[in-house]
């Protein structure tokens, strides 16, 4: 196990206390990020149903998978194996039937089906198809929706959980780090994302990686325009920039960084545009601090901007920690204008300034950790452009 049994437990009481202030007495989480958290289950299975489901009177949770799976839950969880619950491969593409048929059962049995039952409804892969068994299956039960409850419990890190974040930063490093070296004219762009694919897994010669949340994200060209594109085969060619978003991972525990590097001379535009956006995401680390809210960094961040006529609507940031496919943001903070989430010690998030000016852009980005008395970047690697 990646965590002590003592670990899982103080976990499994946060999310209790949370449960019993939101009125859920049985909840049911299938977000796969939140079932590592409450059980330390690990496994690319996400594509099919599975959950975790807490009683708020249950010394463990359950963890409910498909049989072909139920070895994983052995091997990654602190579970007793009374609580390892698994569903036939008779339900595996047989619709109408479906796992979550077997798991009305269970609830029923435990007579657990007039409780109040929390949902986490906007959870990456829990279909309609899952809330309309659950909801048809246990009319006598009182659905609401859990509003991210694990998620937040999540918010606030322990000191073994920045470690792993301070290693996945180590592997970020070493990642960017190739991808400056690789990113060259003529060359193809799949050719460098497979070299910087590479080294996210090779890691440190102490640490090593495994497979990011998000795949590397390369906008080149006009593409920096753009977010969230990947790489093709298409070549980088001389006078273009190219954005690097990447992330180390290690026991699922991320510190994204992104990065702009330019072929060439740059033109004047983006020099002065990433002094900017360099100059805005200093003013909104500077603001990061105990106490302060997701407001405040936000509105020091905004300044610059509003200071250079820099118009973006987008977020700033968000909190991240534990990731699966597709996304290691953890849903909660959001460092944006009016947020009034407040900063914590070992808080986590990536702050990302992501400019884009019709048919070009620039970006660059930081994995921050609140600590005690202000904050700590985990990841350490020049901001400034680029330039090759």
């Amino acid at each position: 196990m990646n965590f002590t049994t003592k670990e899982y437990k103080a976990r499994l009481e946060k999310v209790k206390k949370l449960m019993h202030q939101n009125g859920i007495e049985l909840l049911i989480s299938h977000d796969t990020a939140n079932m590592n958290y409450l059980t330390g289950y690990d496994a690319w299975s996400f594509y099919y149903a599975q959950c975790v489901i807490v009683h708020i009177n249950c010394e463990e949770p359950i963890c409910f998978v498909r049989a072909q799976d139920a070895g994983g839950a052995y091997i990654k969880t602190y579970l007793k194996e009374e609580n390892i619950v698994v569903y036939s491969e008779n339900y595996i593409h047989k619709w109408p039937k479906h796992p979550y048929d077997y798991l009305v059962e269970i609830i029923k049995n435990n007579k657990w089906d007039k409780l109040s039952i929390g949902l986490e409804m906007d959870a990456h892969y829990f279909t309609a198809f899952c809330y309309q068994k659950i909801k048809n299956g246990l009319p006598n039960a009182k659905f609401k929706d859990s509003n991210r409850l694990v998620n937040w419990a999540r918010f606030i890190k322990s000191e073994t959980e920045i470690k792993y974040m301070k290693s996945a930063a180590l592997i970020t490093e070493s990642a960017m780090k190739t991808a400056m070296e690789v990113i060259n004219p003529n060359i193809r762009q799949c050719d460098a994302v497979g070299e910087i694919q590479k080294s996210l897994f090779y890691g440190t010669k102490n640490i090593g990686g495994e497979y990011a949340s998000i795949t590397t994200l390369l906008p080149t060209g006009k593409g920096t325009s753009a977010s969230h594109l990947t790489a093709t085969e298409e070549k980088f060619k001389h006078g273009e920039a190219t954005v690097v978003e990447i992330s180390g991972c290690v026991h699922r525990y991320h510190a994204p960084l992104a990065r702009t590097v330019q072929l060439g001379k740059p033109e004047q535009k983006k020099v002065d545009a990433m002094k900017a956006t360099i100059e805005a995401l200093n003013a909104g680390i500077e603001s990061t601090k105990p106490g302060n809210t997701a407001n405040d960094v936000a509105q020091s961040f905004w300044k610059v901007l509003d200071k250079y006529n820099i118009k973006k609507e987008s977020r700033t940031g968000y909190s991240i920690g534990i990731g699966y496919p597709p996304d290691w943001g953890e849903h909660t903070l959001n460092i944006y204008k009016d947020d009034m989430t407040v900063l914590e010690p070992n808080v986590t998030f990536h702050m990302i300034a992501v400019m884009q000016f019709g048919d070009w852009g620039v970006e660059a980005s930081e994995s921050i950790r609140v600590t005690e008395n202000g904050n700590e970047l985990l990841n350490n690697f020049p901001k400034d452009l680029y330039i090759k």
